[in-house]
């Protein structure tokens, strides 16, 4: 079985996956059933090893990456059993993003720029992160490894990030101008050389970025708007809604408008920038303005 692991891991590589997660899973997975002497998936044995799991959710993940791999494997092996992929009931739930206002996002500016110590880079550092994140919905990962020679005058070369993917992601003059403040204050450096750095000029580390984030969000007051406190991946997910909500009226150039956002957003497919999106009371608003138009003068503006 390990080595028909290996065949499938090394497909679905070619095509973009990273699959590290999986290859530890599926590994497992085959010493678990060559211990009870078999070379193909079964449904009960993989049942029993995915529940060895510690909560319902990664019992659900366990099962789900035998059942790729199964329905990979069936189509020139019908000896490899199909689990049912729904065996444990897990869903996964949408945690609600907060959708942050702009005033919230100059506050959040403004306090980054406030950091101890005073006069030093750490504070432009910051405030320049969190001005990128907002006004690009770049991942938070894909900020902190940006380097020198990334910044092209066409925009931000992002490399090889999820799925594997190289895309380009164009600046508002406004943004462009204001990273180029920071450059210069940050003084000159080398094409591999990180754009946001610590006072060792190593690239700022996330659970560092994180912690001083929920620090800002605390000292400005911002409040949630869920049971959860604002996060700094939800400036993504308000990226997301800012944009959608400039989309231009009409349904053709609306759907043209959200793939141009999936391919921005670094997205495979428009499924995913769904999930970023929010209802907003202005969304609302918008949706019951056409909704309106369309039942009165059967119309959609």
């Amino acid at each position: 079985m390990l080595n028909t692991i290996e065949t499938y891991l090394a497909l679905r590589r070619a095509t973009g996956f990273a699959m590290s997660n999986a290859e530890y899973l599926l590994k497992s997975f085959a010493a678990f059933a060559v211990e009870r002497g078999h070379a193909y998936v079964q449904t009960q044995t993989a049942i029993d090893w995915a529940a060895l799991g510690p909560s319902v959710a990664q019992r659900d993940a366990r099962l789900k990456a035998v059942c790729r791999f199964a329905r990979h494997i069936r189509v020139e092996d019908v000896r490899h059993e199909l689990p049912p992929a729904n065996h444990f009931g897990a869903r996964k739930r949408r945690r609600p993003p907060h959708i942050y206002s702009g005033t919230e996002i100059g506050r959040l500016i403004e306090a980054a720029g406030r950091l101890r110590p005073q006069g030093g880079l750490r504070s432009l550092t910051y405030a320049t992160l969190i001005a990128l994140l907002a006004a690009t919905g770049l991942r938070i990962s894909e900020a902190l490894k940006l380097t020198f020679a990334d910044i092209t005058s066409d925009g931000l070369l992002i490399r090889e990030t999820k799925f594997r993917k190289t895309r380009l992601v164009p600046l508002h003059d406004t943004a462009a101008a204001g990273l180029q403040r920071y450059l210069k204050r940050r003084g000159p450096g080398s094409g591999d050389d990180p754009v946001f750095a610590d006072t060792r000029g190593r690239s700022l580390r996330y659970i560092a970025v994180k912690e001083t984030f929920d620090g800002l969000v605390c000292k400005v007051g911002i409040r949630p708007t869920s049971a959860r406190r604002p996060r700094l991946h939800d400036l993504r997910h308000t990226f997301a809604v800012r944009a959608l909500q400039g989309s231009p009226t009409g349904r053709n150039r609306c759907g043209a408008h959200v793939v141009a956002l999936a391919t921005y957003m670094g997205h495979v497919n428009i499924y995913t920038t769904y999930w970023y999106l929010e209802a907003t009371a202005d969304l609302v608003r918008d949706i019951a303005v056409a909704g309106e138009a369309f039942m009165s003068e059967g119309r959609l503006p």
